[in-house]
């Protein structure tokens, strides 16, 4: 195991247990291989915390290396139970206040650790005590993106009511989810008002007098170059790339989002569909399959044939994934009210961020400032669910 150069993990762990801040550009295979075996048996599936996910974001997206990639392991060749990218925060929203926090980029759409299955509070005392324990840990550890009430946020709470505190929701948000016993088409039918059905198939029917309308779904072992390149031409015209925000607006973003696709692939983890016009996409997605769940990654159409609703057309083919006998759920990593989804996916997941102080007694008072702050500023605000606009890490 390499141990990170910049920031060495020198908090003594209590035996046999490690907790060691590693290198994610320097892991032997032994180790990766660890990691890879982890992502099989997490109490909840994160294929952005899996290696073939992370391990290039943090190489293009943290060329500073301020991020810690942390691992909890069984003894020193034992199985690994936790993995989770941290960072040392100086700002808390607008608030000068150092704290640790989770690692994310704007494409990490879910912040779980990855955990072993049973280990999930096990992992949480581990990784809280090491924190308290690190020259550089301060005030909180704040983890976004939690599923609410999910294994490990009821973890989270057991084991901070365990160390005298509480683990403090400070943000909810909810997203759409496709989660339902029911055949494609009549999870269709039930999702789609009939008026909106009969509007589509006049869509489809005036697409198809356009030319050649075909569906189409990567096969393992077919090229992926030609899917990539499709894929970021058709967002990169579209408005994500008037607005600068498209993958390939940007070097480091571009290269992380082939590495990764290729990296899915090669994981097993890659369902890529498109709509083509005349073997021309004009509307394409990206899932990551992991078991039990599923996750919309991307999305992109032409904007061009908007009036045919290409998008929402593929959206509909999509729905077979309810037979999948793998996938119980798909998540749609969508902003809340999307909507293209949103009129699609009836369910709903709801996700939070969590605070947890830290065990010096500084820090809990930092703590029970900071709360009593947010307290007064959601009743300033005059909200009634536990949000603020100052709950998020910088």
């Amino acid at each position: 195991m390499t141990v990170h150069p910049a920031f060495p993990a020198n908090a003594a762990p209590a035996d046999p247990l490690t907790v060691r801040v590693v290198d994610p550009l320097a892991l032997s295979p032994e180790l990766a291989a660890a990691w890879d075996r982890l992502a099989d048996a997490a109490s909840e599936p994160n294929p952005f915390a899996e290696r073939w996910c992370l391990q290039s974001a943090l190489h293009l997206f943290d060329p500073e290396r301020r991020a810690r990639l942390v691992m909890v392991r069984d003894g020193s060749d034992g199985p690994i139970i936790g993995v989770m990218p941290l960072a040392l925060a100086t700002h808390y929203g607008r608030l000068p206040l150092r704290h640790v926090t989770g690692w994310a980029h704007p494409n990490h759409f879910l912040g779980l650790p990855l955990v072993r299955a049973g280990f999930e509070r096990l992992f949480w005392s581990i990784l809280l005590g090491w924190c308290d324990a690190a020259p550089w840990g301060r005030t909180l550890l704040q983890i976004p993106r939690l599923t609410d009430d999910g294994p490990l946020h009821r973890a989270l709470v057991d084991v901070a009511r365990v160390r005298g505190g509480e683990a403090q929701i400070v943000h909810r948000e909810e997203r759409a989810l496709l989660d339902s016993s029911l055949s494609p088409a009549d999870y269709w039918d039930a999702a789609v008002r009939a008026k909106k059905r009969k509007e589509l198939r006049r869509q489809a029917n005036r697409l198809a007098e356009q030319g050649a309308v075909q569906f189409r779904r990567w096969q393992a072992g077919e090229a992926l170059d030609p899917w990539i390149d499709a894929f970021l031409d058709l967002e990169v015209r579209g408005w994500k790339g008037r607005a600068g925000s498209a993958l390939a607006s940007h070097s480091d973003t571009q290269a992380w989002f082939r590495a990764i696709v290729a990296a899915a692939a090669d994981a097993g983890r890659l369902d890529m569909r498109a709509l083509d016009l005349d073997d021309r996409p004009l509307a394409m997605l990206i899932n990551f399959l992991a078991a039990p769940g599923g996750f919309s990654f991307k999305t992109a159409f032409d904007e061009d044939y908007a009036r045919f609703s290409p998008g929402v057309l593929l959206q509909q083919a999509n729905l077979d994934l309810l037979d999948d006998p793998r996938i119980a759920w798909v998540d749609s990593c969508a902003a809340p009210g999307h909507p293209m989804i949103d009129s699609v996916w009836r369910e709903r997941r709801a996700l939070v961020w969590v605070n947890v102080a830290l065990s010096d007694p500084f820090d809990r008072l930092r703590f029970a400032v900071l709360a009593k702050v947010e307290r007064v500023w959601r009743r300033w605000k005059g909200a009634a669910a536990p949000e603020t606009d100052v709950e998020s890490s910088s």
